[in-house]
């Protein structure tokens, strides 16, 4: 038996013998009145017969009535004691010894020889009757008026000389077998209520255990976030969770039960879905993810997702469905936003720029100088062209994968020519700023792992975002350096960053282990700064800043950083306070071979 097992079954003894205690104190109330009348009784017969009939022991039996009185009453008062409430075996010796010692003490000093066995089979009959437990102190009580008996006999010699030896041994045969009759009777009886009270206790831990489960899965049930039903296959439901009464615009759960009581016809906005549903529960057994537009109660239409399981009877019938329902009306609404913000892109941004790259490769055709432009814009403006026209299709390419990832097509990245590369192509915008641009990138930077289409997009959203956020005259800075991989070298790299600017000298950098190193990179500007709650938020999709100086942009440039980034296997940032300027910070995974 295990420790918690031994300590579990101590514990069920030891609450027992308290109720057994308790049992023998509320029964030795009863007991020791019932035998305080009787005893008064007798008290009152003796004194009438010594007034009325000559006895020779008259005045000895009526002392010793008085006695036992006067023994019964003090068990009387004890009781409402402390050392009474303490100890009742004590006390169930005493009333018992003055019913039977206090007598043959008084024989004793009468010098009468009789043996009191009218009196002791009552005394043993009354605690056999009325305290049925405890079956030792009974034996200690008859064995204590035995040893009484024989101890006074023996240095007396009155029962031995008034009886026979055949006769006191029928008074003792008779002594043993009501008092063994009484013992056991005693003993069968306590083991029976021990028994019952154990299965009693053994009921109520486990009412306990079924309440606290009760109380577990209840909570659950009502606390849950997604709809938990129960529902008949004839399309009733027979119970539903508040989640489900909210995702079915109900006040509560009997509103749901009480309503919905044919689902094929009320819940379902077309009602072949409902037949779809049995028809795959009926196959399978179970359904996932079973998306359907259902009716609310208020006649309003939401999306909604089902996992269903089917319950059945020992013959296989089906007794009833359970499962869970989740609203994913949000869901189809973000992929409809989705699919017509593609449709937008498409029609808007990309047949135009096709069209002009088109017409401009027709005039890369023609030969000779009579080209109204230059060859050097026009190659300029093919490139730019064949520019945008990847950024595009890699602009789809995350809004129509993005359940699937960014795809990438990563290749050796030298960060210095693709730094260089965003600064080119924003050099009217910085002068229009009137800006002030270094790159601080090292030649010897090993090389990256990345995809340089779109890491260019990063650097130029950066460079473009700065622009565009603060005021003329600004100072602009891109650095990059190799770090270890961790928080631990970010974070440290950061809090330096907050306590000065970061400057990144012109040296060599060693060439180090690609697995377990990082490209560091940064965009630095002097300008306005950002708010910290700002901040929080500036990666997310659709957040554009309040001081920019351009209304168009779909607030999509950060948010496509992060998830190009996010695509190589790095992280992005930004450290900024209002008036300190802004560092946008992102890691990039050195190339394998380090170069």
């Amino acid at each position: 038996m295990s420790f918690f097992a031994q300590k579990k079954s101590v514990d069920a003894l030891t609450v027992y013998e308290e109720w057994r205690d308790r049992f023998l104190r509320d029964r030795l109330r009863p007991a020791v009145g019932i035998a305080i009348f009787f005893a008064l009784t007798i008290t009152v017969y003796f004194m009438g017969e010594a007034l009325f009939v000559r006895h020779e022991f008259k005045s000895v039996y009526l002392y010793t009535s008085a006695a036992v009185e006067m023994g019964l009453l003090s068990c009387f008062v004890l009781q409402k004691t402390s050392f009474g409430q303490r100890y009742p075996g004590l006390l169930f010796l005493g009333f018992s010894w003055s019913l039977t010692v206090v007598i043959q003490l008084g024989l004793a000093v009468a010098r009468a020889g009789e043996l009191p066995i009218f009196t002791w089979s009552l005394a043993f009959l009354i605690q056999a009757t009325l305290m049925p437990v405890r079956w030792r102190l009974h034996l200690i009580s008859q064995l204590g008026v035995l040893c009484c008996h024989i101890g006074i006999n023996l240095v007396l010699n009155l029962s031995f000389a008034k009886y026979s030896a055949f006769r006191l041994t029928g008074f003792y045969l008779y002594l043993f077998w009501f008092c063994l009759i009484c013992d056991l009777s005693v003993y069968w009886y306590e083991c029976l209520q021990r028994k019952e009270f154990s299965t009693k206790r053994q009921l109520e831990s486990a009412y306990q255990q079924l309440e606290a489960a009760e109380a577990k899965y209840r909570s659950i049930f009502e606390n849950a976030g997604e709809g938990i039903f129960q529902s008949t296959p004839d399309g009733r439901y027979i119970t539903a969770n508040p989640a489900l009464a909210r995702i079915y615009g109900c006040k509560s759960p009997e509103e749901v039960t009480a309503k919905f009581t044919d689902i094929d016809r009320q819940l379902y906005v077309d009602p072949d879905r409902r037949n779809q549903f049995l028809r795959s529960i009926e196959e399978s057994g179970t359904v996932s993810d079973f998306e359907s537009k259902i009716y609310r109660c208020d006649g309003s239409i939401v999306w909604i997702s089902e996992k269903v399981r089917a319950v059945r009877d020992s013959t296989g019938s089906v007794l009833y469905h359970e499962g869970l329902i989740e609203d994913i009306t949000q869901r189809k609404q973000a992929q409809e936003s989705q699919r017509l913000f593609i449709h937008a892109l498409s029609h808007d941004l990309r047949n135009p720029v096709a069209g002009m790259l088109m017409v401009l490769n027709n005039w890369q055709t023609k030969t000779g100088d009579s080209i109204a432009i230059p060859r050097s814009v026009l190659e300029r403006m093919i490139q730019g062209s064949e520019q945008q026209l990847r950024l595009i299709n890699s602009l789809l390419e995350v809004h129509a994968g993005e359940l699937g990832g960014l795809v990438l097509h990563c290749d050796l990245v030298n960060l210095r020519a693709v730094v260089e590369a965003a600064a080119l192509d924003l050099e009217p915008l910085m002068k229009e700023a009137q800006a002030t641009f270094k790159n601080l990138v090292s030649e010897d930077l090993p090389a990256a792992t990345a995809d340089k289409t779109q890491l260019w997009r990063v650097f130029s959203n950066l460079i473009s975002n700065a622009l565009k956020h603060n005021l003329p005259g600004l100072n602009l800075t891109v650095s990059a350096q190799i770090i270890n991989r961790g928080k631990n070298t970010i974070n440290s790299i950061k809090a330096k960053q907050n306590r000065e600017k970061l400057q990144i000298p012109n040296a060599k950098f060693p060439i180090t282990n690609s697995q377990n190193s990082m490209i560091y990179c940064t965009v630095e500007d002097d300008g306005v700064g950002i708010l910290p709650e700002q901040c929080e938020h500036l990666f997310d999709l659709y957040v554009r800043g309040h001081q920019s100086r351009h209304s168009v942009g779909l607030g999509l440039g950060l948010y496509l950083c992060k998830q190009i980034i996010g695509a190589h296997g790095g992280e992005i940032g930004v450290i900024s306070s209002p008036g300190a300027g802004a560092i946008f910070w992102f890691t990039l995974p050195v190339a394998e071979n380090g170069s």
